[in-house]
């Protein structure tokens, strides 16, 4: 039985383009809706996590974000601006938080130093990071499983494993992990540049 067979609807529509995700979701297919924020879950949660909310309210946020989501899709004039939108939108969530939250809890500042904490401004170079993640990993949903667990063991995990281990977990010869490697970033390196990663 291939992996895909093993899919759910919602983790096949996940590789569809935005595109094809907002306007299933507005044709009220139920799955588009979960391979949405299946697809954008890690984006949405890491900014609040960035502004140092906890897990709950980060939680909220993300709940908050979706609730906005639902109610902006149908006037959504760019789908394939999704992943900017919601970075947008979240941070903007997490700035009414903070605000919120200053009201209500004193804020140590240590006049010498100027140290203290900084709410309700993420930098550009955070927010790019976070774009160039998103593009990552949608990438990798369109490369074959196989390419994606191997580039996932050889330089996503920590420490990364070695040949014979990578051979072992995916049933292939050691000699052959080298060669299969290039073809699977080759095939990486054409998914993200059709989406404009340099």
């Amino acid at each position: 039985m291939s992996t895909s067979s093993k899919q759910t609807p919602a983790e096949r529509l996940m590789r569809s383009s935005d595109e094809r995700l907002v306007r299933e979701c507005l044709n009220g297919n139920q799955d588009a809706w979960t391979a949405i924020i299946g697809k954008y879950r890690r984006l949405i949660y890491s900014i609040p996590i960035r502004y140092g909310l906890s897990p709950t309210d980060a939680g909220d946020i993300f709940q908050d974000v979706c609730v906005q989501l639902v109610e902006a899709l149908p006037t959504l004039r760019e789908p394939k601006s999704l992943p900017a939108w919601l970075m947008r939108v979240t941070a903007h969530g997490c700035s009414r938080w903070a605000g919120r939250e200053r009201r209500f809890q004193p804020i140590e500042y240590n006049a010498e130093s100027g140290d203290g904490p900084v709410a309700g401004e993420m930098p550009d170079d955070f927010l790019q990071e976070l774009e160039r993640s998103q593009i990552l990993r949608e990438a990798m949903l369109q490369i074959p499983p196989r390419c994606r667990e191997l580039i996932r063991m050889l330089f996503f995990e920590t420490p990364a494993l070695p040949y014979d281990e990578v051979a072992k977990r995916l049933g292939l010869a050691k000699g052959s992990i080298g060669f299969i490697r290039m073809r699977c970033l080759a095939r990486l390196r054409k998914q993200l540049e059709k989406r404009g990663f340099v």
